[in-house]
C-alpha cells in the first residue's frame, strides 16, 4: 500500500482526523488529498472594484482547500449537543461534549487564546424569548472570528505538513475497494490505502453520492434549509450579541406550525457569497479584529425541509430555488424588508436610499419571485417575532439577501465507530449528513481517528 490512511477532504474533520493520526506516535503513512488549493493560496477573485460578483470560478476559493468551507467563516465553535448534528447519537451525549471541548483546546494552543467563550447559561435572554414564542438553544460558543480562524488553521498546517503528506489541487474521481484496503483514483494518478476516511464536506455531495452508489453504501435522504440573510444595524441585536454572540433561536409559525431558526450570526460582519456546485448563494463572516468590523450585523434565517415521498432529493429542490434567484439576479438578490411586505421589488435607490449601507454588492430585486411562498411567510413571521425582543428587524430598511440555502448531504450509514459497511472506510463531518457545525465535524475526525487506530 502506498499509504496507511488516506483523508479525502482537508476541512475541519480532515484536518482533525489527520492532527489525532499523525500525533499518536504510530509512525502512519498518512495523505490528505484536497480538490482545492493549500491555504495560503485560497483567494476569491471578487474584490468590489474591478470584480464586484461571483466569476463562478472552477473550484471556489471559499469553500475548497485547506480548511473547507470553514476556513473564511466566522470561525464559531458551538459546544452542545442541541443544533450542529446528531454525532451524540453514535458516540454518546458525554464523549461528544468532551471531544468538542478536546477540539477547542487545540484551537487555543495553535493561536486562538485570549478569544472569548460565550455561554447561554443563566441568561434573562432565554426568559425574555419564551415570553415572545421564541425558543434560546443552550450552548458554549468559542468565537475566533475569520482573522484568528485563518491563524488557528495555518498553524495546524504548519504542524501537520511534514507528518502528512497533502496532495492539493487533486479531485478524486473514484474510490475503489481492492484487497486489503482501497484505491483512491484521482486526475493524478492513483493511490492506495489500507484505510480510508473521507471528508468532502457539503460542497461534496454529489460527489460522495456517486461513492455510496458505486460502493453500495446505504444512504437516507437528508433535509434541506431555504431562506435568507438578514442585515441591520449592529445596535439592534447588540444586547444579544455582547452576551451571547451567536443565539441560535427557534420559532414556530402560526400560520402553518413550521420551524424558523436564526443561523450563523455575525456582529459587525459582512455578508458574501458562496459557491457550491456552480450555484452561488449567500452566507456571513465576522472578524476577531475590531479595526475590520463594520456597523452591521447579519443572520441568516432558514426554514428546514424535507422530502421523501414521492419527491426525496432535498438538495435538488434547494438547488433549483438557488438557480432561479441566480437567473432573475445574475446571483445573490437584496431587497429591503419594506419592499418585500408591500410587494414591489427593490431598486438601486432605494437600496442606496436605505439607512442600512449593504456590506455585500448584490442585485435589488423581489425576493417574492424566487422563495416559495410558505418559506418567505415564515420569514416574515420570524422577522416580526424578532422585533418583539430585538425592537428594529423589522425596520423598512432591513436588508434580506436571498437565497441563503444549506445543503445536507444525503444521511450515510455508518456505525457507532463512523465506518461505513465497508471495512476500513469511515465518513465523517458534514459530506455524512451527521455533523453540521465546525465543531461537530472536528470532533467526528479525532473520533473516527481514535477508531482507525483501535481498529489497526
Amino acid at each position: 500500500m502506498d499509504y496507511d490512511v488516506i483523508i479525502v477532504g482537508a476541512g475541519p474533520g480532515g484536518i482533525f482526523s489527520a492532527y489525532e493520526l499523525a500525533g499518536a506516535g504510530r509512525d502512519l503513512r498518512i495523505a490528505v488529498l484536497e480538490l482545492g488549493k493549500p491555504l495560503a493560496e485560497r483567494k476569491c477573485p471578487i474584490d468590489g472594484k474591478k470584480i464586484k460578483s461571483c466569476i463562478r470560478c472552477k473550484t471556489c476559493s471559499i469553500m475548497s482547500g485547506f480548511g473547507g468551507a470553514g476556513a473564511f467563516s466566522d470561525g464559531k465553535y458551538n459546544i452542545t449537543n442541541q443544533f450542529g448534528g446528531t454525532l451524540y447519537e453514535h458516540i454518546g451525549k458525554t464523549e461528544a461534549i468532551e471531544l468538542m471541548q478536546y477540539v477547542d483546546a487545540i484551537n487555543l494552543s495553535h493561536g486562538g487564546e485570549g478569544t472569548k467563550l460565550y455561554s447561554t447559561a443563566n441568561t434573562e435572554i432565554k426568559r425574555m424569548c419564551l415570553e415572545n414564542g421564541l425558543h434560546l438553544l443552550d450552548a458554549q460558543v468559542r468565537h475566533l472570528g475569520t482573522d484568528i480562524n485563518y491563524v488557528v488553521l495555518n498553524n495546524l498546517y504548519e504542524e501537520l505538513k511534514n507528518k502528512v503528506d497533502f496532495r492539493f489541487e487533486t479531485a478524486v474521481d473514484a474510490i475503489r475497494r481492492i484487497d486489503g484496503g482501497y484505491e483512491i483514483q484521482t486526475g493524478k494518478g492513483s493511490f492506495t490505502c489500507r484505510k480510508c476516511v473521507i471528508s468532502v464536506g457539503r460542497s461534496g455531495s454529489k460527489w460522495m453520492e456517486s461513492v455510496c452508489a458505486s460502493l453500495g453504501i446505504p444512504t437516507m435522504s437528508n433535509r434541506v434549509d431555504i431562506g435568507v440573510r438578514v442585515e441591520l444595524p449592529a445596535q439592534v441585536f447588540s444586547h444579544l450579541t455582547d452576551e451571547l454572540y451567536e443565539s441560535k433561536i427557534v420559532y414556530r409559525t402560526q400560520k402553518f406550525e413550521d420551524m424558523v431558526r436564526t443561523f450563523c450570526m455575525n456582529p459587525h460582519g459582512v455578508v458574501v457569497n458562496e459557491n457550491t456546485n456552480g450555484i452561488v448563494t449567500v452566507n456571513g463572516h465576522s472578524y476577531e479584529d475590531k479595526s475590520r468590523h463594520t456597523e452591521n450585523t447579519n443572520f441568516a434565517l432558514l426554514v428546514s425541509k424535507h422530502f421523501s415521498v414521492p419527491f426525496k432529493d432535498s438538495n435538488g429542490y434547494g438547488e433549483s430555488i438557488a438557480r432561479l434567484s441566480n437567473m432573475l439576479g445574475g446571483g445573490v438578490i437584496v431587497q429591503r424588508f419594506g419592499d418585500l411586505v408591500r410587494g414591489r421589488r427593490s431598486t438601486e435607490q432605494r437600496i442606496r436610499e436605505s439607512f442600512v449601507t449593504p456590506t455585500l454588492a448584490a442585485t435589488p430585486g423581489d425576493l417574492s419571485l424566487v422563495i416559495p411562498k410558505r418559506i418567505l411567510d415564515g420569514v416574515i413571521e420570524m422577522i416580526y417575532a424578532l422585533d418583539k425582543i430585538a425592537p428594529g428587524t423589522a425596520n423598512d430598511d432591513t436588508l434580506l439577501y436571498g437565497v441563503e440555502v444549506k445543503f445536507y448531504n444525503m444521511e450515510v450509514e455508518i456505525d457507532q465507530n463512523l465506518e461505513t459497511c465497508c471495512p476500513g472506510l469511515y465518513v465523517i463531518g458534514d459530506c455524512s449528513g451527521v455533523t453540521h457545525s465546525l465543531s461537530h465535524a472536528s470532533a467526528s475526525g479525532v473520533y473516527a481517528a481514535r477508531c482507525l487506530m483501535k481498529e489497526m
